[in-house]
């Protein structure tokens, strides 16, 4: 794990290969009265360990920093072409509430 105030790259290593990563961050808001969100970008698997549950304990462990930091919300964005990072994430308790926008330069 590396981080920074109110960001961490979460990594799993097996050996000295690096299997799976992602990136939290703690933002603080002025919505919802202030609630300080989680933001979960970055979450990646090497393909020979995906179903080994890699995914699951990044998940896992990012959810739990955010409780501690007194997150109120955790969000994250999937491609709408990913369907099995989808079930995934709502397998996790993750609903799809909002309709998403980026703009790229």
């Amino acid at each position: 794990m590396v981080s920074q105030q109110w960001n961490w790259i979460l990594v799993t290593v097996v050996g000295d290969e690096v299997i799976g990563v992602l990136q939290l961050t703690l933002i603080p808001g002025l919505s919802r009265s202030g609630t300080k969100r989680a933001q979960i970008e970055g979450v990646r698997v090497k393909t020979s360990a995906r179903g080994q549950s890699v995914g699951k304990s990044l998940m896992q462990f990012a959810l739990a920093i955010s409780r501690e930091h007194g997150c109120g919300l955790v969000q994250l964005t999937t491609d709408k072409r990913r369907p099995d990072a989808k079930r995934f994430y709502e397998s996790l308790g993750f609903e799809a509430t909002h309709e998403g926008m980026k703009l790229v330069w």
